[in-house]
């Protein structure tokens, strides 16, 4: 629970979603999360990682928050999957 010693960014991608996807739908379901390198184009270049979606966790977050992320994934899963 030391804040000092502790991050809560977590980086992820979807198979089959482009992560500017993931975040549109998922402010569209209030969650805000970023999309793109992140300043770190050249490592993921090295990576052949297009962009990648980031979440962000602090100490006013809770465990509905995670759940609404969890969702707004669902969601874009679902849009994504039916197309």
């Amino acid at each position: 629970r030391d804040e000092n010693k502790n991050i809560g960014i977590v980086s992820f991608s979807v198979d089959g979603i482009h992560p500017h996807d993931i975040a549109e739908i998922a402010g569209r379901e209030g969650v805000a999360i970023r999309a793109g390198h992140h300043c770190a184009e050249p490592l993921m270049s090295e990576l052949g990682v297009n962009a990648l979606a980031r979440a962000s966790f602090y100490l006013y977050n809770d465990k509905n928050d995670i759940d609404a992320l969890v969702r707004a994934i669902k969601r874009a899963k679902k849009i994504f999957n039916s197309i």
